[in-house]
């Protein structure tokens, strides 16, 4: 009897032992990300126990609040941009970021409206979710001024959150509305039209390589601590947004994280969220990165970039 006591005490210090030595990943997440998606994917039952690091969430409120517990060290990953990296690059700090989606914006309209293309826009109302310096609303501008079209003084802008200008535009108050992706997605579940989305605006401006417009960001420094937990982690995360598009299954443990309740919507949603998925990442993309880096500078008038003149070096993660 003494015997078995010993033995299970022992069984239950190695397998303490054995969870303590995976690596702690803290991450900061938002409720309505696609972020969710994945972690629920990653934190499976079967899934999480093969894994050499363990999964910490920490619901963030909005954007600006992951940024906040990034920086105070409150967490150690977020989902952000790579502008937002580099100016912080240029003041010293050390973030860095790594690829998680090329899906960015959608410029969506009625499906009777007339707007077709961008100088259709000329004279409309339209609604931009964010404000003057969202990156969809300033590359936006930048395809129209190819056309000699001066979006600033030839449209009606109403800038508000995400869902606000879904509203409006449902509402008849807007024209058009030039939202984030999954707002997009959900106003083409009922019935309106995508006239172009972020990729088609790059496009348009001469940007042929599928740039990601988000990924993890997290400080250089913690990952050179934790190289071989921050490496498996990203390569779970592929792995998990993958099976999400390919395995009905896997895609029905996200369902409930969606915040839609019709097939439609969780269909667009799911279609939309595969396209953003990251194929190619190396000097290609890295390049164009700084094109468009040098168009946001322009038309922001550095107010979305800084001072600096070109993406700070280490802004993109190297896993060499």
């Amino acid at each position: 009897m003494k015997y078995c006591v010993l033995l299970l005490a022992f069984c239950l210090i190695a397998i303490n032992s054995f969870a303590s030595d995976k690596t702690t990943i803290r991450i900061g997440v938002q409720a309505t990300g696609t972020l969710t998606w994945e972690l629920a994917v990653l934190q499976g039952e079967n899934q999480a126990k093969d894994l050499a690091f363990q999964i910490e969430t920490h619901p963030v409120a909005t954007t600006e609040a992951g940024k906040i517990a990034l920086q105070s060290g409150a967490v150690d990953i977020i989902v952000s941009d790579w502008i937002w990296v580099s100016r912080l690059r240029s003041t010293g700090s050390d973030f860095t970021f790594y690829p998680y989606s090329t899906t960015s914006g959608a410029l969506v309209v009625p499906e009777n409206s007339p707007i077709h293309v961008i100088k259709d826009l000329k004279g409309k109302r339209l609604g931009i979710a964010g404000g003057e310096l969202d990156k969809n609303w300033l590359l936006l501008q930048a395809l129209a001024q190819q056309e000699q079209l001066d979006l600033n003084v030839s449209v009606e802008k109403t800038f508000g959150a995400p869902p606000l200008i879904n509203e409006q535009l449902k509402q008849g108050r807007v024209d058009a509305a030039l939202n984030y992706w999954h707002f997009g997605a959900k106003l083409e579940a009922q019935g309106y039209r995508q006239v172009i989305d972020g990729k088609g605006i790059l496009k348009g401006l001469g940007i042929q390589e599928n740039v990601p417009a988000l990924g993890y960001v997290f400080k250089q420094s913690w990952a050179d601590g934790h190289k071989t937990a921050l490496t498996e982690f990203l390569k779970a995360s592929k792995t998990a947004k993958l099976l999400l598009c390919s395995s009905g299954p896997v895609w029905k443990t996200a369902i409930p994280l969606i915040q839609a309740d019709d097939p439609t919507t969780q269909t667009k949603l799911r279609q939309r969220y595969c396209e953003g998925n990251v194929i190619q990442w190396g000097i290609p993309e890295q390049q164009a990165a700084e094109r468009i880096y040098t168009m946001l500078r322009t038309v922001s008038n550095n107010q979305l970039t800084g001072q600096s003149e070109h993406l700070q070096p280490g802004t993109f993660w190297s896993q060499n």
